[in-house]
Order: C-alpha cells, then sequence, then structure tokens
C-alpha cells in the first residue's frame, strides 16, 4: 500500500506532461499542410487546444529552470511565461492592427478580457477554495506579496491616464516597461521561500540528474514555444471568423474565449496550490500575472502596432475601446485595496466575482459605465478607513527590504 501511492502520483504526472504535449501536435499537423481547408470553427479548437497544452508545458519547464537560477527571478520569469499565450493572442491583433485599423478594438478587447478574467474569475476561486480547504473566513497573503501588490497600485494608478491621450501611445509603453523593470529589480533584491514542485515537474526533477533536468526544461520551452508561435495567429483570427460568420459580436469572443484559454493553465495552477492548503502561493502566482499582464503586455501592444504600421502614432482607442480601459483600471483599483492588508476574504471574493459576473452578462455602455462607478465608490469607501489608508499609502512608499517580513 504504501509504495502504490507513490505509483499512482508517478503514473498520473506522466499522463498529465505527455496529455499536455500531445495537444500541440495536431495543430503542427495541420500547420504544415496548409491546403486542408479547415473551417474557422476546427481551427480555433485545434489551434485553442495547441495555445493550452503549449502554457501548461511552458508553466511547467519553468518550475524546472527554478532549480537552476536566484529564486525571486525564478518566481517572476514564472509569472512571464504562464501569460506568454495571452501576450502571442494580443501582439497578433495589435501587429495586425498596424496594417489593418478594423483590428485595433481586438487587441484592446483580448487585454482588457484577460485582466478582468484573472480578477474577476481567477482571484475570486482561488480565494474561495483555499478558505473552504482551511476552513477559514479568509485567506492570509503572505507578506512578501507586499511587493507585487505595489507595484499593482503603481500600473493601475497610471492607468487611468492612458485613454487621455486617445491611444495607447509609445510613452506609455515607456512608462510601463519602467514600472517593470523596477518591479524586476526589487523582486531580485527581496527575500523569497522555496516552491515545492507539484505534479510534472517534481516527476522530471525526481527521475534525472541536474543534466537531464536542464535538457528537459530546455525541450518543454522550445516545443512549447514552438506550438504557441504557429498557433497563436490562427486562433486569433479563425476566432473573428466565427463571430463573423455566425452574426456573433466579435469583439465579446475576442475579450472572453480568447483569454479563457490562454489564462486557463495559470487558474488551474493556482487552483492546484489552494486545494493543497497553499492558497497564499496560489494567490501570489495570480497577482503576479496581473503585474506582468498590466505593465509588459499593455505597454508592448503600441510597440507591435507601431513597428507593424511604420509610424511613432500609438493604437488608436475608439469610445467602446475606451469605455473598456477605464473599466479595467477601476477594477484593478478595487482588488488591489482589498487585497492590500495581505487578508482576503471570503466575503471579498464573491464580490469580485458577483462584480465580474455582471458586466460580462449585460454589455451595454451604460452598464460599463455603472460598473466602473460601483468599483470606484466601493475603492473611495474602503479608503475611508483610516487604518486601510495608512495600508495603501504605506505601500506605495516603501521599499523592497519592506516586501519580506
Amino acid at each position: 500500500m504504501a509504495r502504490a501511492a507513490p505509483n499512482r502520483s508517478r503514473k498520473r504526472d506522466f499522463l498529465a506532461l505527455f496529455a499536455a504535449a500531445l495537444l500541440p501536435v495536431p495543430w503542427m499537423v495541420a500547420h504544415e499542410f496548409p491546403g486542408l481547408g479547415l473551417e474557422p470553427e476546427l481551427v480555433a479548437v485545434v489551434s485553442g487546444l495547441a495555445i493550452l497544452g503549449g502554457a501548461f508545458l511552458l508553466s511547467w519547464a519553468t518550475e524546472l529552470a527554478e532549480r537552476d537560477i536566484p529564486q525571486a527571478l525564478a518566481i517572476l520569469f514564472l509569472a512571464l511565461v504562464s501569460v506568454l499565450p495571452e501576450y502571442a493572442v494580443d501582439l497578433h491583433f495589435a501587429w495586425a492592427a498596424g496594417k489593418d485599423l478594423s483590428y485595433a478594438p481586438y487587441a484592446v478587447a483580448n487585454m482588457t478580457g484577460a485582466n478582468r478574467l484573472l480578477i474577476g474569475f481567477g482571484w475570486a476561486v482561488v480565494v474561495l477554495i483555499a478558505c473552504h480547504r482551511q476552513k477559514s473566513d479568509a485567506l492570509q497573503i503572505h507578506p512578501r506579496q507586499r511587493l507585487e501588490i505595489r507595484f499593482l497600485i503603481w500600473a493601475t494608478l497610471y492607468s487611468f491616464l492612458i485613454p487621455l491621450s486617445g491611444s495607447i501611445s509609445l510613452l506609455d509603453a515607456a512608462v510601463l516597461f519602467a514600472i517593470f523593470a523596477f518591479y524586476a529589480w526589487s523582486a531580485m533584491h527581496s527575500d523569497s521561500e522555496e516552491v515545492e514542485l507539484v505534479g510534472p515537474p517534481s516527476l522530471i526533477d525526481r527521475e534525472f540528474a541536474d543534466a537531464g533536468r536542464r535538457l528537459w526544461a530546455l525541450g518543454l520551452f522550445i516545443f512549447a514555444g514552438y506550438g504557441i508561435l504557429i498557433a497563436a495567429e490562427p486562433f486569433a483570427e479563425s476566432l473573428v471568423e466565427v463571430g463573423r460568420h455566425r452574426a456573433i459580436d466579435e469583439f465579446l469572443l475576442v475579450q472572453w474565449v480568447a483569454p479563457l484559454a490562454s489564462e486557463s493553465p495559470e487558474f488551474l495552477i493556482a487552483i492546484l496550490f489552494a486545494l493543497r492548503l497553499r492558497g497564499s502561493v496560489g494567490i501570489g502566482a495570480l497577482i503576479s500575472s496581473k503585474v506582468n499582464q498590466w505593465t509588459l503586455l499593455v505597454g508592448a501592444i503600441p510597440i507591435a502596432f507601431c513597428l507593424s504600421a511604420r509610424s511613432w502614432g500609438g493604437l488608436p482607442l475608439d469610445e467602446r475601446q475606451t469605455e473598456e480601459l477605464v473599466l479595467t483600471s477601476a477594477q484593478s483599483l478595487l482588488a488591489a485595496i482589498v487585497i492590500s492588508d495581505l487578508r482576503f476574504s471570503r466575503r471579498e471574493g464573491i464580490g469580485l466575482a458577483a462584480l465580474f459576473t455582471g458586466q460580462f452578462l449585460f454589455t451595454s455602455t451604460e452598464v460599463r459605465y455603472l460598473f466602473t462607478a460601483l468599483y470606484l465608490v466601493l475603492s473611495l469607501g474602503l479608503l475611508l478607513s483610516p487604518e486601510r489608508r495608512r495600508i495603501f499609502f504605506g505601500l506605495l512608499s516603501s521599499g523592497p527590504r519592506a516586501d519580506s517580513g
């Protein structure tokens, strides 16, 4: 009996690794035979599965690499790699917009959808699972996560300024990249704790010596990266085609379906941590992903657009894109204030999920303004508390060493 459990675990981890590696294969084959004439619906499914499988492999490869690079840098790199599928899809739309401005709304739709989904679904689910497993009313977030929370607040406050120019400009890219660079520098100079390997990374780590583990990590990076690279553009294009053929709002397809596929690996990894009574690690990974998306992803959009258009002008924002961006900023502000005291309650998680679900079900301009106002009013309400206000503004001025307590 004692040996049966490890054997079952080993078999399960191997099957998970095999299944994830198998998901990109059908699209890799289809990519080599472009004359197959696949319908947009089938292209969306097969290329979407390739992105999903590649994302899992990238996450596992990064966890393996954590054994060989500085700890803080590895954690930051893990968060970066876990959202690579989202980058691939969104930057494709930004690049396409440089040639055809009709694609500009899709770049913003995908970015805002991914950001709101991360908080409204990802954060909420993790805190609810963690509270259930721990039999408590709140998840206590590790003090080290003050680092990510502080930079999330900075990026969020700046994001309210972006729509004022009517575009996402190269200046915005410079500011957001500077915020991320400072975040990376701070992470490398702060303390961290070792993250336990689980699932397929743990299997590879047990079965292979250092050289073998590094080869596995490199091989997974190359295989998964190639799968995502060749699948991102067809996946994005097929979603637009499905919307046009079936009279579905392609903006909504790009805003919610595409991010759901590309964000699902990090959601599942965070949920796994919560189920294993490590909810703080799970929510910490999602906070870091939010910082990465709110800085690097948003900043990369105008760069891709300008390179493609061969111009210095930023990605233009129409009225709906502006509304979506402001709504996303307002949600991000409330979420950052909620977790600033390092206590994420079940009630707060339900509240974030309810607000997200409401805006997801009703998509009119009036509803977007209503939810933006709700997020801002709730944010101001929380800051009326002297203690919460002290914590919030204290985060903005504290140094990296203050995050290691």
